[in-house]
């Protein structure tokens, strides 16, 4: 199925669908035990399983974090490739979020899309919808 915008997120089945809900479960479950049974081994339980949670969101986190750096130094380049001057000239104002909605456009509508991006402030999400010839990203984390 070729990628767009409507079908372009990511989810990862074994990790949304199956760590994260067990993960949830077991918050909620050991904070239960907590509560019936007050002591130091079920608040410590309840803890481990809240610290084990934040520890799958925030690995989760950053890797979308170094994606996005990612993204901005190919886009940066991509940009300094195929603007014209006066554009290029203006790199530094596209924002992060700008780049991230951009980096699915061809070098074609690439000049196109950062004009509307610089001037009319457009968000990441105005970007992608307004994308004609979608380049998909399958290495996406």
């Amino acid at each position: 199925m070729a990628q767009n915008y409507s079908n372009h997120t990511r989810f990862v089945p074994a990790f949304h669908f199956f760590v994260l809900p067990v993960l949830m479960v077991n918050v909620g479950y050991q904070i239960a035990m907590a509560v019936r049974g007050f002591s130091a081994g079920t608040v410590i339980g309840a803890l481990t399983s809240v610290a084990l949670l934040l520890a799958a969101l925030f690995a989760r986190l950053f890797a979308l974090k170094v994606q996005d750096r990612v993204i901005r130094l190919e886009v940066r380049l991509r940009l300094q490739q195929v603007l014209p001057q006066d554009l290029r000239a203006r790199i530094d104002e596209v924002t992060l979020d700008q780049m991230v909605g951009l980096r699915f456009a061809s070098d074609a509508e690439l000049p196109e899309l950062t004009r509307k991006a610089l001037n009319e402030r457009a968000s990441r999400n105005e970007l992608k919808k307004a994308i004609k010839d979608w380049q998909a990203d399958e290495a996406r984390a």
